[in-house]
């Protein structure tokens, strides 16, 4: 059974939150039809043989609410969400596909916004679009623009990142503040007085990923970048797939003041708010000062953090709070903002 007999036939928002019943659609529904060895392994990026070395192909669709926020828009988000899925796999990102789905009415200036954006990010990340496709559909039957775009990269030979590579020991690290974009976008979807005090974090990490490769080569073992469901439920996955324990430390994650004050304010979690430019990285602990030190010499990693550490275990993730308890962290359940990405 996919979700409980009352939700169970129909699709509900959470289902797209990245928590637990994406999780339980992904597992229950698609794997059962479209599985195969390389679906199965559920990494942000497939690793495909080619010759002697390995691609890496990932695809994903864009429909955050509203498509224009403080410190980006639909059109970077596109870019930058299928640049860090191949970045955080351990591949050099160098070519994207993009189709664009667009409601009749949608301003043309917009687009055009929207396209100039995504031109200049790949700029940035130094890759290409070599491929796309648009469709129209009538007014009311799609919400503005939705952006779906597939990335293409190149693993280095001798790269190996994965979940079989953790073990106890092992510390675990971010590259900055959490829930940036998460609360930039609510915040300028609900216009919340406060919405010109956040910025949305997103940003393209192949740089800072590949600089961190380069110089640690097998001291990095597992990279996941955080966006829907946010640190703890990346932790949660990491967790169950490698059989271990994760344990965090409350008072060591970043999380701005801005946005840790309204995050009390409205209760809601930063731990489970999206992320577009931040990803966690568990490094062997011989390595770890030689990465923190990396991480905050770069410009996306200037708040990089120790956070925790792996441990022996069954897949559970647990949280030091700042009064010295211990807090028990699971997937996102429920959708508290949808239409994040």
């Amino acid at each position: 059974m996919l979700v409980n007999k009352v939700e169970q036939d129909v699709i509900l928002l959470a289902h797209g939150d990245g928590g637990r019943l994406t999780h339980e659609l992904v597992t229950g529904l698609f794997l059962r039809y479209l599985g195969n060895r390389v679906l199965g392994e559920l990494t942000d990026a497939a690793a495909l043989p080619v010759g002697e070395g390995r691609m890496a192909v990932t695809t994903d669709s864009f429909v955050i609410d509203p498509p224009f926020f403080p410190g980006g828009d639909i059109g970077k988000l596109a870019v930058c969400g299928t640049i860090n899925d191949l970045a955080v796999s351990g591949a050099e990102p160098h070519y994207l596909t993009v189709a664009f789905l667009i409601e009749e009415g949608f301003s043309l200036a917009d687009l055009e916004r929207v396209v100039a954006s995504m031109a200049e990010t790949c700029r940035e990340a130094g890759i290409q679009v070599v491929a796309g496709d648009t469709k129209v559909v009538g007014r009311g039957h799609l919400d503005k623009i939705f952006i779906n775009t597939t990335g293409v990269g190149v693993i280095a030979p001798g790269t190996d990142l994965g979940y079989h590579r953790l073990a106890p020991g092992d510390l675990i690290l971010v590259n900055g503040n959490m829930g940036d974009h998460g609360m930039a976008v609510l915040a300028a979807r609900e216009g919340f007085g406060f919405a010109d005090q956040v910025v949305s974090d997103c940003a393209a990490l192949n740089r800072i990923t590949g600089h961190l490769l380069a110089e640690l080569g097998p001291g990095v073992r597992l990279m996941r970048d955080l966006t829907r469901g946010g640190l703890a439920t990346a932790a949660k996955e990491i967790a169950v797939t490698a059989g271990v324990d994760i344990w965090l430390s409350e008072s060591a994650i970043p999380v701005g003041p801005v946005v840790r004050g309204a995050a009390e304010m409205l209760g809601v979690d930063p731990l489970y708010l999206a992320n577009e430019g931040k990803f966690l990285t568990v490094i062997a602990p011989e390595k770890a000062d030689q990465a923190l030190a990396l991480l905050r010499d770069h410009e996306l990693g200037r708040e990089a953090r120790i956070i925790g550490e792996v441990r022996s275990g069954e897949g559970n993730v647990y949280l030091k709070t700042a009064l010295g308890g211990t807090k028990y962290l699971d997937l996102l359940a429920g959708a508290p903002l949808p239409r994040i990405c």
